[in-house]
């Protein structure tokens, strides 16, 4: 079980340097949608293969498409965006102030109390990717503001999404129900591409199609599937407390790959998130 775990970690962590080779190809918008889309025509085919259909009605069905704006579209959409002018690295550990808004969210949402160690994790995290922006100053290599916005408002829609279909669907409906929200993302990144950024269109190199293969095939379909099977054998606290895996994974990859190098201020700040993570995730583990 726990070698599966590692498995999602190493992908979800690799995720972030084929999205930059991805884009070498094809503009975000346009990767967002082949992403969405390759991953909705996996994952139907996984639902189909184990014969996982049916678990919702028509309700269900329309909620989960409407659940694939903010848990698909808006976030790959962003976060897509953005990663044209961040470093893969950075690009993860901003992204995976996630489990911070989850847990933000999951108290008005799902009725969760946040005791004081919740907050004291979140406070931490924000002051990490404060660090990690380096907000305060104007050129110098510091990333710019904006994209870090973007990361921070695509690991909101996700979490949106998450808090929500927790709340939607029990878990023998969430095979098919993330198949449906899979479609309705890819739905509507291909609305918007088509509307807003039609042209260039994508050049299909060997490099695009490997790295539209790896975000939709293994990225989407197979990590997804792999996540909620290990969420119905282990309590979703303890599981998620190790997610602080995937940024490290992705800046040693970076790192390797890209020659990706963080000030010594930046690392503080990505100590601080990534510790806020990891405290956010044993708290609720503790309190389960």
């Amino acid at each position: 079980m726990w070698l599966l775990f590692f498995v999602i970690v190493l992908v979800w962590g690799f995720n972030y340097l084929f999205v930059a080779v991805g884009l070498g190809s094809a503009g975000p918008l346009w990767l967002a949608t082949l992403r969405a889309g390759v991953g909705a025509i996996t994952v139907v085919a996984l639902v189909t293969g184990l014969r996982q259909w049916h678990m919702l009605d028509g309700r269900g069905r329309r909620d989960a498409l409407l659940l694939g704006i903010p848990n698909t579209a808006l976030f790959f959409g962003l976060w897509f965006t953005a990663a044209e002018r961040v470093l893969p690295g950075v690009t993860a550990v901003v992204i995976y102030t996630f489990p911070l808004w989850v847990a933000l969210l999951s108290a008005p949402i799902l009725g969760h109390r946040l005791a004081p160690r919740h907050w004291l994790a979140v406070g931490a995290g924000f002051v990490g990717v404060a660090l990690i922006s380096q907000i305060w100053l104007v050129g110098g290599g510091a990333a710019s503001v904006v994209p870090i916005v973007e990361l921070l408002a695509a690991a909101i829609a996700w979490a949106v999404g998450t808090v929500l279909f927790q709340r939607r669907f029990r878990s023998e409906e969430m095979p098919e129900a993330n198949a449906f929200q899979l479609i309705g993302g890819a739905a509507a990144l291909a609305v918007v591409t088509v509307g807003l950024a039609p042209t260039p269109l994508p050049h299909f190199t060997l490099a695009l199609w490997v790295a539209a293969l790896w975000l939709g095939a293994l990225g989407t379909a197979v990590a997804y599937a792999i996540w909620f099977m290990l969420l119905g054998r282990t309590r979703a606290a303890t599981l998620s407390a190790y997610v602080f895996l995937v940024p490290v994974v992705a800046l040693t990859a970076s790192a390797v790959f890209f020659g990706e190098r963080l000030s010594p201020v930046q690392l503080v700040g990505v100590g601080l998130v990534l510790v806020s993570i990891y405290g956010i995730a044993r708290a609720g583990a503790a309190r389960a």
